[in-house]
């Protein structure tokens, strides 16, 4: 190939108009994910919801589809020609549209203008289609479109002029209805006069698919006055049929133990990840806030001779009591150009399944995980003694913090070991977080608040003040329980075991009882952010 050649090769980019679905970022198809992954420019709907951009590189540029830099509405000429230079100088955009560009899109209905603007400048464009929020909302209310008996589904969009009602009303088809809400009186009376029951259940669905979503239930007669009673605004997806009724026994996502829950995590988003995901299962939302940060020792010539001595084989065993733990010696060894082949030859213990994945993540299968409780007195159950037949050497290694308990280090001498207790990292109080989370904390915008140590509860309180007295308080354990009764909080839920995910599961148990207590009491089912008592909560 010749230099001219060369000159004239040139990247090619493309567009895709990628359908990011209704709202949850789980619905999002692979092949969106893999776009989102490669692309260089995303312009994206203001529906489209921030998780969805996780999928991004962290160098790609990511613009409102609505706004430009300076705030100011973006017209779709600008917004087309931005999407086509780029593509022209061998970008990859992604064109991110709400919904479903071949069913239903949101406010993106023009979008169709935008591929034709790119077929004829040249540029190459693919259409990805996404979970059509008319199917998807329905279900996600418990309502499949296609259960009953009545196979007809006909989708209207409300908000188009000269919509034939009477046609609509003269069928027993169900009818899935996209910008109901702000005409719902009229559409109701237009398909009463035009035959349908008055009776015909009705269901209206805002923010589907999220943990957001609510669901109005009522008939033809009433929708009107429910709607206004109960303050409901859109945008929504109605349903009008009898396949309704199905919500009664297929409601799954509303009626989730910790449905619409907003719960404070005092952990770094590092070692909340698990935590948070086991909440999302449980329909909460978790909202992470870090009560400590994690920094080098102050003097690291300890580390570095334990370091030296597991390397020369100075050491039995390592024993990890941390996420952070592993993470401190890993950066050791990347500081020393070492590797997990390190390892070899040595027994490495971790106190639970967290620590024992970030091992593994780094290269590293631990030989002794607790059986039982994940703790260091679940560690030193399993922990056998040191046997001078079996064990050529009597060394254990400790990678710690500086604030950790003695629990492990005196179990292990009463073992028979010796122990190398080297602080690996210090932690310290975190900076306080935001003005606006503080005033949540102490105003009761929090549902529940889980505490996994007594340093969380401390650190807390310390950077964020007092959780409100509405805000359920969740502990790991009896002293995590026995620290917070002392910062005057009442406990309301404790781990049967000291586990993470044995805390989330205990917090999920509270909620399904709560909720349960509420609708045999013939009472709606509230959140504890949604009610406040006259008096302020304190310790028993």
């Amino acid at each position: 190939m010749t230099p001219t050649m060369i000159k004239k090769c040139k990247a090619t980019g493309s567009v895709a108009f990628v359908g990011a679905g209704p709202g949850d970022p789980d619905l999002l198809t692979l092949r969106a994910v893999q776009l989102l992954a490669a692309a260089d420019l995303v312009v994206r709907d203001p529906g489209v919801p921030d998780e969805v951009l996780t999928h991004c590189r962290a160098e790609a540029e990511v613009v409102d589809g609505a706004h430009g830099e300076d705030g100011q509405p973006l017209a779709q000429a600008a917004r087309t020609k931005l999407m086509i230079d780029a593509a022209r100088s061998g970008k990859q955009v992604v064109r991110l549209i709400a919904g479903d560009p071949g069913s239903y899109a949101g406010s993106s209905q023009s979008w169709t203008d935008e591929v034709t603007a790119c077929a004829r400048a040249g540029v190459t464009f693919e259409i990805i289609p996404g979970v059509s929020p008319v199917t998807a909302v329905p279900t996600y209310a418990g309502i499949p479109l296609a259960a009953g008996a009545q196979r007809e589904i006909r989708v209207v969009n409300a908000a188009e002029p000269d919509v034939d009602w009477a046609a609509h009303g003269a069928t027993e088809a169900t009818l899935v209805l996209v910008g109901a809400v702000p005409v719902i009186d009229q559409i109701a009376r237009e398909l009463i006069a035009a035959g349908r029951r008055p009776a015909t259940p009705v269901a209206l669905t805002r923010a589907g698919t999220t943990t957001e979503q609510k669901t109005l239930v009522s008939t033809l007669d009433r929708v009107a006055v429910d709607v206004k009673a109960a303050k409901f605004e859109g945008p929504a997806v109605t349903v009008v049929g009898d396949v309704v009724a199905q919500r009664d026994v297929m409601s799954w996502f509303e009626t989730k133990p910790l449905f619409g829950w907003k719960v404070l995590v005092p952990r770094t988003k590092e070692q909340a990840k698990a935590l948070s995901d086991q909440l999302r299962s449980y329909g909460a939302v978790p909202f992470e806030v870090p009560t400590i940060s994690v920094e080098p020792p102050r003097t690291p010539q300890q580390m570095e001779r334990a370091i030296k001595g597991l390397v020369t084989g100075r050491y039995e065993w390592v024993a990890f009591t941390s996420v952070n733990a592993v993470k401190a010696v890993r950066e050791k060894f990347e500081e020393y150009g070492l590797d997990a082949r390190a390892f070899a030859g040595i027994k490495v213990a971790a106190v639970g399944e967290q620590t024992a994945a970030a091992l593994r993540a780094f290269g590293v299968k631990p030989d002794l995980v607790p059986s039982g409780e994940q703790s260091a007195r679940g560690l030193l159950e399993d922990w056998p003694p040191y046997d001078p037949v079996f064990d050529p050497i009597d060394r254990v290694f400790l990678p710690r913090a500086d604030i950790a308990t003695e629990t492990l280090v005196a179990g292990l001498i009463e073992l028979g070991w010796e122990v190398d207790d080297v602080t690996a990292y210090r932690t310290v109080r975190a900076a306080p977080p935001p003005a606006e989370t503080r005033e949540a904390i102490k105003t009761g915008k929090f549902d529940a608040v889980l505490f996994t140590s007594s340093s969380t509860v401390r650190n807390l309180v310390g950077i964020a003040g007092k959780p409100h007295a509405t805000t359920v308080i969740a502990c790991i354990g009896p002293q995590t329980a026995k620290t917070a009764e002392e910062h005057g909080l009442r406990v309301d839920v404790m781990a049967p075991e000291p586990s993470v995910a044995q805390l989330a599961a205990a917090l999920a148990e509270f909620g399904a009882a709560r909720r349960l207590a509420a609708i045999e009491a013939g009472e709606p089912v509230y959140r504890p952010s949604e009610r406040r008592p006259t008096a302020r909560r304190r310790a028993k």
